[in-house]
């Protein structure tokens, strides 16, 4: 299969009319995959909570999507904050629909006698600032009238925190039972622990680390280079360009690199080797391997549901993280964490490596796992943490019920 224009005229279902009876394959890709004002909201909720100012400066007025499931309680003491990774969204679990064309990123996780078992916890999962979907982003509709694109302001991972506390106290919830991130929401999740440990009980930490290193932040670079590059772009004012118009190439190419950071050589390896797609062999010049088919199918389904200047604006919030900037180094950052904390890692993950995440388990003091991270064996790599449901799933229940996990930190806590 040859990566060209057909391979990314799929847009998704909100961006259709009822009318178009052309396969998705024929369809052109839409200049945002960001939601809109007029699309369906799905199961998103909406809170507006005022003007909203940003470390590095420049302010915004702030509204936060969000979803939930469950009860909150009398005393609003069962709340569960999930703070999602880099590209996900509010959607942790359900069902594809109007409004959100994919099922849940965290299928097994949330819901009655579940890990975060809604018969008993209230469970919220807020799109984080800078996003694309519903909370205010680069996409959203500036006070003069268009999209911030380039212009929205430089965001940290402390201003995304600050944004769901903002949530938070709109909700009437002060303190948290439990506060959960992986990846990006992993440091978001600690930042919380350290910014406002009065408001977080219990915390869990999935393959993040205490800051971000030379390599990751080059990476993030690149990839944000690689959307800058499109002659689609248009300096990020590129909102009002037609189907196929906007620079959905540059942020495909983006998808494409960061998943070879989601994934494992050994994984990539065992499903594809030197495989090629039909009976056209690439030695030949005209055929394409299955690695490469495999890379394009993931870059052609991101620029249906994210945004180019959004995924730019994350990335360089991402870079930002450090949870010793301005409090004396990693070490002395981590020491203020006191919150009962699991911290989880996965084996193969290249892009945050373990022992990353043995570094937050043994300077936090409060570590259910001592020193060493919880650890789950996949050949996943980072996408461990979203596909491990029973070694993940198991280690957050008996965290959740009061367990110390000490004895079952190498993936076995179905036991």
């Amino acid at each position: 299969m040859q990566w060209s224009d057909e391979d990314f005229r799929a847009g998704p279902p909100s961006r259709r009319s009822d009318s178009e009876t052309r396969p998705t394959s024929r369809i052109r890709p839409p200049a945002t995959g960001a939601w809109r004002e007029g699309d369906h909201p799905g199961n998103r909720q909406f809170a507006s909570l005022g003007d909203f100012t940003f470390e590095q400066g420049g302010e915004v007025p702030l509204r936060v999507a969000y979803e939930s499931w469950g009860e909150l309680n009398a005393d609003r003491s069962n709340a569960v904050l999930i703070c999602h990774a880099l590209t996900g969204d509010t959607h942790v679990a359900g069902v594809a629909g109007p409004g959100q064309s994919s099922a849940g990123w965290w299928p097994g996780m949330v819901g009655p006698g579940m890990p975060f078992d809604t018969d008993e916890l209230f469970v919220v999962a807020p799109n984080m600032l800078g996003g694309c979907q519903g909370t205010t982003g680069p996409a959203s509709i500036s006070p003069d009238g268009t999209e911030w694109g380039a212009r929205f302001p430089r965001t940290s991972i402390r201003d995304q925190v600050r944004a769901q506390a903002a949530l938070a106290d709109h909700l009437g919830i002060r303190t948290f039972r439990a506060v959960v991130g992986g990846s990006m929401g992993g440091m978001q999740a600690l930042e919380w622990a350290i910014m406002y440990p009065e408001r977080v009980g219990d915390l869990v930490v999935l393959c993040a680390p205490p800051a971000i290193d030379a390599m990751n932040i080059a990476q993030n670079t690149l990839q944000a280079d690689a959307i800058r590059l499109d002659p689609a772009w248009r300096d990020g004012n590129y909102y009002d360009a037609g189907a196929g118009e906007g620079p959905y190439r540059g942020l495909a190419l983006a998808r494409r690199m960061a998943m070879l950071n989601y994934r494992s050589d050994s994984e990539l390896e065992d499903r594809f080797g030197r495989s090629w797609q039909s009976s056209v062999s690439p030695a030949g010049g005209h055929g394409r391997y299955s690695v490469e088919s495999y890379l394009d199918f993931h870059g052609n389904r991101f620029t249906r549901r994210f945004d180019a200047n959004s995924y730019i604006t994350l990335a360089n919030a991402m870079s930002s993280h450090d949870v010793g900037r301005g409090r004396g180094g990693v070490d002395a950052g981590l020491a203020q964490v006191r919150a009962r904390t699991l911290v989880i890692g996965v084996d193969s993950d290249t892009l945050f490596r373990l022992d990353s995440q043995h570094r937050i388990a043994a300077g936090i003091p409060n570590s259910v796992t001592g020193p060493e991270a919880f650890t789950v064996h996949s050949q996943f790599g980072h996408d461990g943490f979203l596909l491990e449901i029973p070694a993940v799933g198991g280690a957050i229940r008996q965290f959740l019920e009061g367990a110390s996990l000490a004895g079952t930190s190498f993936g076995d806590a179905s036991r």
